[in-house]
C-alpha cells in the first residue's frame, strides 16, 4: 500500500532533511576549529562513539571525545561533504566525509534523534581510512 505524499508532506520530510543538516553543523564547525565544547554540543548525554585510528580501537563518550577535539587543535583546511541523510520520523541517520582532519581523511557515521524538537547525535561509528 502507498501513501500519496501532499505538498505539505514533502515540505516537511525536506525540512526534517535541513534539521538533520543543521544539527551535524557543530560537530563540522569543531573540526576546523578544534573546539570540543562545540563539539560535545552536537550529541546528546548518552552518545555512544566507536571507530579506531592507526589500528588502534577508541570507544570514546561524547565527553572524552570534546577532550579529544580540543587537544588536537584546528584543523582550518578540513572539507566535508554530507554524503547522505535518511530520517524516518524522530530517527535519522548521516554520513559525512572529511578530508585533512588533522592530516587524516575520516568517514563519520552518525544515528541521531529528535527529542523535544531538537535533533542530536546519539551515535557516531567512524573509519580513518589509510590510517587504519
Amino acid at each position: 500500500m502507498s501513501t500519496i505524499e501532499t505538498k505539505a508532506d514533502e515540505q516537511q520530510s525536506f525540512e526534517e532533511y535541513e534539521a538533520v543538516a543543521k544539527a551535524l553543523q557543530p560537530y563540522i564547525e569543531a573540526a576546523r576549529t578544534g573546539d570540543g565544547k562545540v563539539s560535545r554540543s552536537a550529541f546528546m548525554d548518552h552518545a555512544h562513539i566507536v571507530g579506531s585510528i592507526n589500528g588502534e580501537y577508541y570507544k570514546p563518550d561524547a565527553d572524552a571525545f570534546a577532550e579529544i577535539v580540543s587537544q588536537s587543535g584546528p584543523s582550518p583546511d578540513v572539507k566535508h561533504l554530507i554524503v547522505w541523510i535518511d530520517v524516518s520520523g524522530p530517527a535519522a541517520a548521516a554520513k559525512v566525509e572529511f578530508i585533512n582532519w588533522g592530516g587524516f581523511r575520516y568517514t563519520d557515521f552518525f544515528v541521531l534523534y529528535r527529542k523535544d524538537g531538537e535533533w542530536k547525535i546519539s551515535g557516531k561509528v567512524y573509519n580513518s581510512h589509510s590510517n587504519n
